[in-house]
């Protein structure tokens, strides 16, 4: 983990000391800029979790710039003297400075300020390093696949992590929004603080109420002892609300209150409790459909659709597949202490034509019975067979043509395309879905077959 160190640029020498001592109590390491100066420029040499400068009433936007020209990123807390607040404002709103302090300084409010920044130092390290995962092997944490859609996914999240905005993820069930919502939380300068999931759907609606905002001892018939709600036990943290449109319409009036007034009362309490949560909710259904079908308030949709992610489908990311199901290979034998090691090709195309309804969610309890019964390194089709993998997708033998060592691609490609389009009774919109090209793709295909007088062979 890389050391959580505070460059410290002052120039009175006592001063410096002074914060020098403050910031070692702390548990901080410290840097003085005058003693760093003597081995090379401090702001080079070292990585920073945040910088303290204290600045004049002149020389502060120098400084400032040079700062971040030399070491982008790194939060800088400004000291002023009195009489350069008009500066110091302009400095934070303008020029990027991360927050100011008039002298003489609060040390309380100077630690928690300390702490926001360097939690959102590590928040953006944590993102560089996942922003290079992707590119070196398609992957965004623990969210697997590099298509378009799934980079799309992954700037989204990279982009709403480090705020406080609420996010609302929507897709069909197994397509990993669960996952989402921890990825932002362990994005987001939160993630030392407690990641808190309820299903709205899997409590009954007696219980939800409780189970959301808590109860005092005797609330109800049965509640034997004070009990916190979800917002308490996700303070300071993050609160998935998950298939939120399931959730009972009175209680969404109450939700709606909770996020509006940043506080609430326990069943049974007169008393307010302020709660300081980030807020996501996930649903498998379209949300505006619910509105019109009034099972989702319309205004606490406002409040939960500040960011939406949309998770593709797996069939609609087909590519991501093997990069997807080695990832899965890797990760339960691991778990599961197995030999199994990778996939033949043979057992990956069954993957590939299978429609998979149940999303990742389902090819991750097919790769994982696979991994539990191989007992070698490969795993092969026949690992698959008691699973329910719609017979009419898989590729069976009947279905295969060959063609010789060194057949031009072009013909092969044409001879696959004619054969797929006679295995599907000339459904183009199914055949495309086959061969993982788009319709418009096959179409244009089909064009050129027929300028050149190669499509006798259909029956178009």
């Amino acid at each position: 983990m890389t050391a959580q160190r505070i460059l410290i640029l002052e120039s009175d020498p006592a001063s410096a000391e002074e914060l020098r001592d403050l910031l070692s109590n702390w548990g901080y390491e410290t840097l003085l800029g005058e003693a760093a100066n003597s081995a090379g420029d401090p702001l080079e040499q070292h990585q920073h979790s945040a910088i303290i400068a204290g600045v004049g009433s002149q020389d502060g936007f120098s400084q400032l710039h040079q700062i971040h020209n030399q070491h982008p990123g790194t939060p800088v807390i400004l000291l002023t003297d009195r009489g350069s607040i008009e500066m110091a404002v302009r400095a934070v709103k303008e020029e990027g400075a991360y927050h100011y302090f008039e002298r003489p300084v609060d040390p309380d409010r100077l630690r928690i300020i300390i702490d926001r920044a360097v939690e959102l130092t590590e928040a953006r390290r944590e993102n560089e390093l996942l922003r290079r995962q992707l590119q070196d092997r398609g992957a965004f944490g623990e969210l697997v696949g590099s298509s378009e859609s799934m980079r799309e996914v992954y700037s989204l999240i990279e982009q709403v992590a480090p705020s406080s905005a609420s996010v609302l993820i929507t897709g069909e069930s197994g397509t990993g929004k669960e996952l989402v919502a921890r990825t932002i939380h362990q994005l987001s300068p939160r993630k030392n603080a407690p990641f808190v999931a309820i299903n709205c759907s899997a409590i009954p609606e007696t219980l939800m109420e409780s189970e959301l905002f808590g109860h005092e001892k005797g609330a109800f018939t049965g509640a034997a002892s004070r009990r916190q709600g979800c917002f308490e036990l996700a303070d300071t943290g993050t609160l998935l609300l998950d298939e939120i449109a399931e959730m009972p319409a009175l209680l969404q009036t109450k939700l709606l209150r909770v996020i509006e007034e940043r506080s609430l009362r326990r069943l049974g309490s007169k008393q307010e409790l302020s709660v300081d949560v980030r807020l996501l909710a996930a649903t498998n259904r379209d949300p505006e459909e619910s509105v019109r079908a009034g099972t989702l308030r319309s205004d606490l949709l406002y409040r939960l659709n500040v960011i939406r992610i949309q998770l593709p489908l797996l069939k609609d990311r087909k590519d991501d597949l093997p990069l997807l199901a080695q990832h899965l290979v890797t990760q339960l034998s691991e778990k599961h202490h197995r030999p199994a090691r990778f996939l033949s090709p043979a057992a990956l195309t069954v993957l590939q034509f299978h429609a998979w309804p149940g999303n990742v969610r389902e090819l991750r309890n097919v790769i994982e019975r696979a991994v539990i019964i191989c007992s070698g390194e490969q795993i092969e089709r026949h690992h698959f067979a008691p699973y329910p993998i719609d017979q009419r997708e898989r590729l069976r033998d009947e279905d295969t043509i060959s063609f010789p060592v060194g057949a031009p691609l072009e013909e092969v490609e044409r001879q696959m395309i004619i054969s797929t389009l006679i295995k599907t009774n000339n459904n183009k919109t199914r055949a495309a879905e086959l061969l993982g090209i788009s319709l418009k793709t096959l179409h244009n295909k089909l064009n050129l077959y027929r300028e050149r007088g190669q499509l006798q062979e259909t029956k178009t």
